[in-house]
């Protein structure tokens, strides 16, 4: 008999800490079955991975959200489709994101990262949520889209938004619609209007010229750009800002080997995962962990408990940068592993190899305020003090040719 959960994961408490939750369904059984949400949840890291490898069986086009309304709307895009529907989108969606188109704009965002760990710097004092972890996302990811600048003031809210309206038909997801649908038509005005040559949403627009994707499609795969490079990006980072401000030692640990940077950003990918869910349904009757279910079940897969699953993890609610996390499933797995990774990694190793070499300590400054969304992990608002260090060399020695003041004056 397949184990049942009452309680509704969605609430506040259950979204500011979800972990005790994530915990007692793992315990349940490789299957449990929520009541309040009508689905099957699956938790723990293999069963998860064993649900994503397999498209044919549990499939995203008949939607990957908790609720009907928004499962109808997205059906045919790149997160709700399957198959060779599928495949086209992700190729046109894949072609700037190619880890040699990503290296040609690495040095841009570097420098963007550089300037900006080098203001907050010189300021002290900042919230690490807006003056930081929302920078590179909102600004620089844009223009290599070619959004214009009409409109980018709300790009944070609208991608949240469509976050929201994937969860459960509550109170969160019903005050998402609006946001949703000014994105939607923006973004259908966007795949009206002339683009930047050489922008990804120019890219989109030619494909369909070729008749790579149907027209109709373009608006949606520009949203598609949206998503990794937003919400999830701003979420590591804040994540990440929190985690090393309240474990220094770990802090210390990457300033001494700055290396470990990508494995540093892997390990807060797993142990604060933005996106905890989608969902899939199956078409078939299928077994996960010996539990057989029916076909036309929605099975709920958690990416952030899988990542915590000790089954998996040795002590995995410890933050640890010296951990292997590569196996991490934040940007999940399979077929519909999120398109625009590469593009999230890199901004958050341009951001933290920025502030590794120049920020000595991170201690909050004030209480943090979490962003409480259905699917996102993420802070409103982390307020925190840095105290800044003079250039130093790999062993974290000071060179003795140090100017004698540090941080220097922006130019």
């Amino acid at each position: 008999m397949i184990p049942v959960y009452d309680a509704d994961l969605f609430t506040d408490e259950a979204l500011t800490d979800p972990y005790d939750v994530y915990r007692t369904l793992r315990d349940l059984g490789p299957v449990v079955r929520l009541t309040a949400h009508d689905v099957y949840a699956v938790t723990r890291y293999a069963d998860v991975r064993t649900v994503l490898e397999d498209p044919e069986a549990f499939c995203s086009r008949r939607g990957v959200g908790f609720n009907d309304l928004i499962n109808d709307a997205g059906r045919g895009t790149t997160l709700m489709s399957d198959g060779e529907q599928h495949e086209r989108l992700r190729e046109v969606i894949g072609r700037p994101l190619t880890p040699k188109a990503l290296a040609e704009v690495r040095p841009d965002a570097q420098a963007l990262a550089d300037r900006l760990a080098d203001e907050l710097a010189l300021r002290g004092s900042f919230d690490a949520v807006c003056d930081l972890a929302e920078v590179l996302p909102a600004t620089w990811v844009p223009d290599l889209l070619g959004w214009p600048q009409e409109g980018r003031d709300r790009l944070i809210e609208w991608g949240a938004a469509n976050f929201d309206a994937l969860g459960p038909a509550n109170a969160r997801a019903e005050a998402a619609g609006a946001g949703v649908v000014e994105m939607a038509a923006y973004a259908h005005h966007l795949a009206e209007s002339p683009l930047p040559k050489g922008s990804m949403a120019a890219g989109i627009l030619e494909a369909a010229a070729r008749g790579d994707i149907a027209v109709e499609q373009c608006p949606f795969a520009i949203i598609d750009y949206l998503g990794p490079s937003l919400d999830t990006t701003v979420s590591a980072l804040g994540n990440a800002i929190w985690l090393f401000a309240t474990h220094p030692d770990q802090w210390q640990l990457l300033r001494r080997e700055p290396d470990r940077v990508k494995h540093a950003f892997n390990e807060v990918l797993r142990i604060e995962t933005p996106i905890s869910a989608f969902t899939r349904v199956t078409t078939r009757p299928a077994t996960i962990g010996g539990v057989e279910l029916p076909a036309g079940a929605r099975v709920m897969v958690s990416y952030a408990s899988a990542n915590r699953d000790e089954r998996r993890w040795d002590d995995p609610d410890t933050f640890d940068i010296t951990r292997n996390s590569a196996a991490h499933i934040a940007f999940g797995y399979g077929d519909h592993a999120c398109a625009g990774m590469g593009l999230a990694r890199l901004e958050g190793a341009a951001v933290l190899g920025a502030l590794v070499e120049r920020i000595e300590h991170f201690e909050l400054s004030g209480p943090p305020v979490r962003k409480l969304n259905n699917l996102i992990r993420s802070f409103a608002s982390l307020p925190v003090t840095v105290r800044v260090s003079a250039p130093t060399d790999r062993a974290g020695v000071p060179p003795s040719d140090s100017p004698a003041s540090w941080p220097p004056p922006l130019t």
